[in-house]
């Protein structure tokens, strides 16, 4: 990773930094840079905290930024970005990443904040005859479902982990991506989650007949 020595950067000033569920904030800032639906920024409140990247959420044509986070209590940097008041000063790099080229009826497969990238496609109109499977532990971390039910009505599918029974899949985004029976192996898939999730469900949609070269993947920030 590099520091902020090596890196170019603009200090902008924050225009709001919401919670959204516990622990979990869209921080908002202007767009200063044009930026493609996919890419990363680095963030930072101090040259000290190294750098730290995440993707983006809004659309290229919308006039903020957003950032979905969640706060980790043993991190450096996103204790320090949850307390952001309006006005407050944050450290913004260029836009960044190759997370970009879409092709057509994709799948998209996200883990928490890993639908970020997701949300700035869709927004931007980058993505027709989109499937969104999306993991989380509780509803409330189910980041954007208004909007997303409404764009994506059944094909919005949201994996639940910790939920009782009742109206969302009960389990993890392998668990459901494991018995599909609406996988499509010519389809192409694009996932963006944890290591260990991208990996995962990699090898699962490797082992139900899906090429390699249709499956695509960001480490999510």
């Amino acid at each position: 990773m590099k520091s902020w020595n090596e890196i170019p950067y603009d200090i902008q000033r924050v225009i709001s930094n919401t919670a959204v569920a516990p622990g979990a904030y869209i921080l908002k800032f202007k767009k200063n840079n044009p930026f493609i639906a996919g890419q990363v920024l680095a963030l930072g409140v101090s040259k000290e905290i190294e750098p730290r990247y995440y993707s983006i959420a809004s659309a290229e044509n919308d006039e903020l930024i957003s950032i979905l986070y969640t706060e980790r209590v043993e991190g450096k940097l996103t204790p320090m970005l949850s307390l952001l008041n309006l006005g407050e000063n944050i450290m913004v790099s260029k836009p960044f990443g190759t997370f970009t080229h879409i092709k057509p009826s994709p799948v998209f497969i996200a883990a928490g904040t890993g639908i970020a990238p997701f949300m700035s496609m869709l927004l931007t109109g980058k993505a027709s005859g989109v499937t969104l499977i999306h993991g989380a532990p509780y509803p409330e971390y189910f980041y954007y479902s208004d909007t997303l039910i409404g764009r994506l009505g059944e094909n919005y599918i949201r994996c639940c982990s910790r939920c009782q029974p009742g109206c969302l899949f009960v389990g993890r985004v392998t668990d459901f991506v494991k018995q599909w029976n609406d996988l499509d192996v010519n389809r192409p898939y694009y996932l963006c989650g944890s290591a260990e999730m991208v990996v995962e469900t990699r090898d699962i949609l490797i082992s139900r007949g899906v090429p390699v070269s249709n499956i695509n993947s960001e480490i999510y920030f």
